[in-house]
């Protein structure tokens, strides 16, 4: 009876399994990175310290005011004069979160009579939206 070998033949195989698995991933996190930085209208935003990233996803608007005072619910232009009823059919209904990212240069002012008409629509959780300063 022949005698088996207690050393087993090496494999010169590669296991290509993991590195497809970790560019599967990495491709994932590059079409989510690449939406998130594209998202909505460009506006000059202002910049803090404390940033909280917005979420990807469809489970929240976003209403941009740019330095003219032209607003957007996402890509959707709002007439300023029915922004109320606009977030009341869109945002309520949906029951959805909002985020305002206003330009900096639009005043105090502006911002809190958006937020009182989103409070007036019924919209009770708005989020600011900004930057992360340079240098930190």
């Amino acid at each position: 009876m022949p005698r088996r070998s207690a050393r087993r033949a090496f494999l010169g195989e590669i296991n290509v399994t993991p590195f497809v698995d970790v560019m599967l991933v990495l491709l994932i996190i590059f079409m989510v990175t690449a939406t998130v930085q594209h998202q909505g209208v460009t506006v000059d935003l202002p910049r803090t310290e404390m940033v909280e990233t917005l979420p990807v996803g469809k489970d929240h608007f976003v209403l941009t005011v740019l330095e003219n005072g032209t607003m957007y619910l996402d890509q959707t232009e709002v007439p300023p004069d029915s922004l109320v009823d606009y977030l009341a059919q869109r945002v309520m209904k949906q029951r959805k979160k909002l985020y305002l990212r206003a330009d900096k240069a639009v005043s105090h002012g502006t911002v809190v009579k958006i937020i009182g008409a989103a409070r007036k629509a019924g919209v009770m959780d708005v989020a600011m939206v900004a930057e992360l300063e340079e240098g930190l």
